[in-house]
């Protein structure tokens, strides 16, 4: 019999055709698909034509043009010409081109390309978001991606797991979005330095398939290789409406180890910020108030999906964003995008004075689409807030959920939406 294992353990020892594995261990594993994007995909592109050998699979390879795109200059459309004639060239299946595409880690669970069970690789951070759906996917270099590209395979480091248990119900106006910053603020960002994590509890249980992968999106700002979530009903839903393939589960064992399990409180978890300059300098919103702001940003990866947009709409509706305020609203997807439109989001949006983009990541790196200027500060619905990360380095960026970045945008300062 194989020794009790986690989840992460379970889907690397599968994909390396091994009966079991232990933290430590060193395996090469089969993958089940290879993520770039217009930044990272270039220098992939340009490992795959060193090596030679063409693509293993062009169903299993994924190239979202999000971070610049629309593109802002002439080196970001440069960058993503490279992508498209790669994509092109080789007869790839998942290209998603500007009009169709989304910002790629939300992008990829709706389309139904990324499955429970999966073994999935990025050259972007943020990859770990499909843990939220069972699977395990997390960031590599782009190196690494290119050779992943050509051969279907890599090298993994089989991770510790911590155990996260949230039980209980949430306080009013606390979210999945609260719930990792809440983790985040008590372990520390180096807290799960290459781990896995895995989320349970029946906090966890009630949260929805997107919640899920907001908290899952976030764990790399813990340190975490990846943050994974059991298969359950909520999330067959949402997979059998899109999976075209079939797919496995994997659970963990009653008696797998951990290297750590972690009780929390959900009564504990109240709406909070993450101030300056780093994801784990949480505080309650409710001792933020005095924080006034110059811009609010709802969307990525992170929260930028149709239940992230309701919640900002529900704020914002029948009110306007404060004088010298911007909002920028921007839906991680075509999809979501319309949803918006079908429910009337975008007229809410626009009668509060919100700019609307189409999708891409924009001002969530610093790219374009809501820079900050010296000294200015920002509330965000995004997943970093290190120096500079937004604009110039004496900025601020406070990250938080859409419905108290809405607030914040209509009183001008950091707020909860109960107090407007």
């Amino acid at each position: 019999m194989p020794r009790p294992m986690t989840m992460a353990e379970k889907i690397l020892a599968a994909h390396a055709g091994l009966a079991e594995v232990v933290p430590g261990q060193l395996i090469e594993c089969d993958l089940d698909g290879v993520l770039a994007n217009d930044i990272t995909a270039p220098i992939a592109i340009k490992t795959v034509r060193e090596i030679g050998a063409g693509v293993w699979d062009p169903e299993r390879i994924f190239l979202v043009p999000d971070h610049y795109s629309p593109n802002k200059d002439i080196k970001s459309a440069e960058q993503t010409k490279v992508t498209r004639d790669f994509a092109h060239q080789m007869g790839i299946t998942h290209y998603w081109e500007q009009g169709c595409m989304g910002i790629e880690h939300a992008l990829l669970p709706e389309q139904g390309v990324v499955l429970p069970g999966d073994l999935v690789i990025g050259a972007d951070s943020h990859t770990c978001t499909y843990g939220g759906i069972g699977a395990f996917s997390t960031g590599v270099g782009s190196t690494d991606a290119g050779v992943g590209m050509a051969t279907g395979r890599a090298w993994f480091k089989v991770p510790e797991t911590i155990r996260i248990v949230v039980d209980g119900e949430l306080p009013a106006g606390a979210t999945a979005k609260d719930v990792i910053l809440h983790v985040i603020g008590m372990i520390g960002v180096d807290g799960a330095l290459y781990r896995a994590i895995e989320f349970a509890g029946s906090t966890i249980e009630a949260l929805s398939v997107e919640g899920r992968l907001t908290i899952a999106n976030m764990a790399i700002e813990a340190g975490g290789k990846a943050g994974l979530f059991e298969v359950d009903d909520k999330c067959r839903t949402y997979v059998d409406l899109r999976a075209k393939r079939p797919y496995v589960e994997y659970h963990p064992d009653a008696d797998a180890q951990y290297l750590q399990v972690i009780h929390i409180d959900a009564a504990d978890i109240q709406p909070c910020v993450a101030w300056p300059h780093l994801p784990s300098n949480t505080h309650p919103v409710s001792e933020s108030r005095h924080i006034r702001i110059d811009q609010a940003v709802i969307g990525s990866c992170t929260n930028g999906r149709i239940e992230d947009m309701r919640a900002a709409a529900e704020v914002l509706r029948g009110r306007t964003v404060a004088d010298g305020v911007r909002c920028i609203v921007i839906p991680a997807t075509q999809a979501v995008w319309k949803q918006c439109v079908h429910e009337g989001l975008m007229d809410v949006f626009i009668d509060a004075h919100c700019v609307v983009s189409t999708p891409t990541c924009g001002p969530c790196l610093g790219g374009y689409m809501g820079i900050l200027a010296a000294g200015e500060r920002c509330v965000s619905s995004t997943n970093r807030n290190f120096v500079g990360r937004m604009g110039d380095p004496t900025s601020e960026v406070y990250l938080a959920s859409p419905a108290v970045a809405a607030a914040s945008a209509v009183a001008g300062h950091i707020e909860l939406p109960g107090n407007l």
